[in-house]
């Protein structure tokens, strides 16, 4: 099975449903078209990989653009042998108000439920609140998706700019709102910042999961402590090299998470930016870490515990 649990909704925006978008609000053309627009040449670094991701935020104003767009993405992902899939998109960031939080949220989840009715895979939406955000707004984020658990929204998560906002307490108060209506909780932590953020994130906010987590390696304790507890780590490999937080492919962590006994699932992170999606992933385990076909049966076990949502577990076979 191919489950997929880290992959932006912002991220998945077609070049072609951008295109349409822009000239039916009257938006000018960028230089090159808007694959160029989306799409990096190659590793860059963060701020360059973000300001690709941020070329689609225009179109999330639309309630009607955002419902298709995530619509889209659930069929994508479905076309490309997905088996589950979970949407993390930031609301706040495409609105200036509470309510507007809310009706963002909905138009998502719904065109997420048209995209695995339509095409029979199911998916959850994972609500993000964001670094650079107040935690008044971000507790705002947290209540809207409250609204919604069990009807489309599944989990919660923390994104954004990790060096600059690396602080995780003034967030508290937003997940406690969020794992109150029995949200899952992740984080994403120690992609730039150290291996302790991702310590604190499990015990701060209550993380199950971890976004990237590739500085975990860098202290042996906190990769001990993750093993030991359980602690998911969602790995996107391709996404790394193009952020700048590894130099190469070949210097990823994950065959140190699955040595060390960390648990893994796997993730896509922004497809449209970097081209990739969770098979090319999957991949790149196999031929760059030498991942066997045990180790790949071992993330698609956690992948199905992990997820936000209950999900069958049947015999998974190889190609």
């Amino acid at each position: 099975m191919l489950v997929n649990l880290h992959s932006h909704l912002e991220g998945r925006v077609r070049p072609s449903t951008a295109a349409e978008l822009a000239a039916a609000a009257g938006l000018p053309a960028p230089k090159g078209g808007w694959e160029r627009a989306i799409r990096l040449d190659g590793p860059a670094d963060l701020t360059v990989y973000l300001a690709k991701v941020a070329s689609t935020y225009p179109f999330f104003r639309s309630l009607d653009a955002a419902r298709r767009i995530a619509r889209e993405a659930v069929e994508d992902g479905a076309a490309s042998g997905l088996d589950y899939l979970e949407l993390r998109f930031g609301p706040a960031t495409h609105t200036e108000h509470e309510r507007g939080i809310a009706d963002v949220i909905a138009a998502v989840t719904e065109g997420m439920r048209e995209g695995s009715e339509a095409t029979g895979m199911p998916s959850g939406a994972v609500v993000a609140a964001l670094r650079h955000h107040s935690p008044e707004t971000n507790e705002a984020v947290a209540r809207a998706a409250a609204r919604f658990a069990g009807i489309g929204v599944v989990g919660f998560d923390l994104a954004g700019d990790e060096l600059l906002f690396p602080a995780l307490a003034p967030h508290r108060p937003a997940f406690d709102i969020a794992r109150a209506a029995g949200l899952g909780v992740t984080c994403h932590a120690a992609e730039a910042g150290p291996a302790e953020a991702a310590r604190e994130a499990v015990e701060l906010l209550g993380a199950t999961r971890i976004g990237h987590g590739a500085h975990i390696v860098d202290d042996p304790d906190v990769l001990r402590w993750c093993a030991e507890t359980g602690v998911v780590v969602e790995i996107c490999p391709t996404s790394n090299w193009y952020t700048g937080a590894i130099a190469s492919v070949t210097d990823h962590p994950a065959a140190r998470f699955r040595d060390a006994g960390v648990r893994l699932v796997l993730g896509d992170d922004n497809p449209m930016q970097t081209g990739t999606d969770l098979r090319d992933e999957r991949d790149i385990l196999v031929e760059v870490f030498n991942f066997t076909a045990d180790d790949l049966l071992a993330i698609e076990r956690t992948s199905l515990d992990a997820a936000f949502t209950d999900l069958p577990h049947p015999t998974p076979a190889f190609p």
